[in-house]
């Protein structure tokens, strides 16, 4: 008898709960809502079935009162067209020394702290030589030689450029020798500005010349030195040149060279002509034991042009040659 109590009271309690909901209209709205404006009047609503469903094969859309055309306060709602505010700093924080430090030491003292970090680290003194090339050259007829040292002291701006190259023959004259003192500025991150003066021991007769040129890195990482030289007799002459570290590993490196030597004018005594005078291509294999220790093998080709060429025959010499080349690059 218990159980058939709890049965029936059980169906009483629901019975009216699932009538109440029958009888609802799913347009009724709940409360504390506001219903939307409606488009579709009451009498044009079909006829409902049992349970509130359409009689016909299709029924009103339950969403066609809902009105979507105000939605322009929706239009910057896309993250990535919209702008962050860029509200400008305060007064306040452009007032005030441009060093907080400032504001707890004494003037004499902050002079002092960046003197101090200003020798530290951004006017340190260093050096550096560079044997370039120290090359025996094999050729036809009588084998050479040939150096081409540079070295600077200074800071990041400033420094002393010390350069010397030559060659000549294995048991015959010194054939060609020069020295030059450069004084050079960094007027790019990339470039030096020098100038200063140039002797040559070699040939005779011996000529001094002032100096002005340029030295650094062009784009793709090409070393380049381009320099304009007025000799004491008033003979403007220039040379250029250019190379390339090609890795072929970490330790073996081709290096491609070219220069190029120019003159203003006839020198007869000194064997240049005119305008382009002579070129020099060449190509160096070295392997580096460590960076500053490299031996390297190659070979190189040089030829006199115009003037110069017709005045290496008339020398007896030929206007072109190549050499193969055994030498070291060292660095300290």
């Amino acid at each position: 008898m218990t159980a058939l109590r709890i049965v029936l009271l059980t169906t009483a309690a629901t019975f009216p709960v699932l009538t109440l909901a029958q009888q609802m209209d799913p347009s009724m709205p709940m409360p504390g809502m506001e219903a939307p404006a409606k488009t579709v009047s009451t009498a044009a609503r079909p006829p409902r079935g049992k349970g509130g469903m359409g009689a016909g094969p299709s029924s009103a859309d339950p969403h066609a009162g809902h009105d979507m055309g105000d939605t322009g306060g929706m239009a910057g709602m896309g993250g990535a067209q919209r702008e962050m505010p860029n509200a400008p700093s305060p007064p306040a924080a452009l007032s005030g020394p441009a060093h907080a430090a400032d504001l707890f030491y004494a003037p004499s003292v902050m002079a002092a702290a960046r003197e101090d970090l200003r020798a530290e680290q951004g006017d340190l003194k260093a050096y550096r030589v560079l044997v370039d090339r120290l090359e025996t050259q094999f050729q036809r007829g009588r084998d050479g030689y040939r150096w081409d040292l540079q070295g600077w002291y200074g800071g990041d701006i400033d420094k002393l450029w010390i350069k010397s190259e030559g060659n000549g023959a294995y048991g015959g004259k010194l054939g060609r020798a020069e020295v030059q003192a450069l004084w050079s500025r960094a007027i790019t991150p990339w470039f030096d500005l020098q100038a200063g003066v140039r002797h040559d021991f070699r040939p005779n007769p011996q000529r001094t010349h002032a100096v002005l040129g340029l030295q650094g890195l062009v784009p793709y990482s090409y070393n380049t030195e381009a320099a304009l030289f007025l000799s004491n007799k008033g003979e403007l002459t220039a040379r250029v040149n250019a190379d390339y570290d090609l890795l072929i590993t970490q330790r073996l490196i081709l290096q491609p060279r070219v220069e190029a030597n120019f003159s203003a004018q006839n020198i007869r005594e000194l064997g240049i002509g005119s305008g382009l005078s002579t070129i020099e291509l060449g190509l160096r294999l070295r392997y580096e034991f460590i960076p500053e220790f490299a031996p390297y093998v190659g070979v190189e080709y040089e030829r006199s042009v115009g003037t110069t060429a017709s005045y290496a025959r008339a020398s007896g010499q030929g206007p072109d040659s190549v050499r193969y080349l055994v030498g070291l690059r060292s660095w300290f």
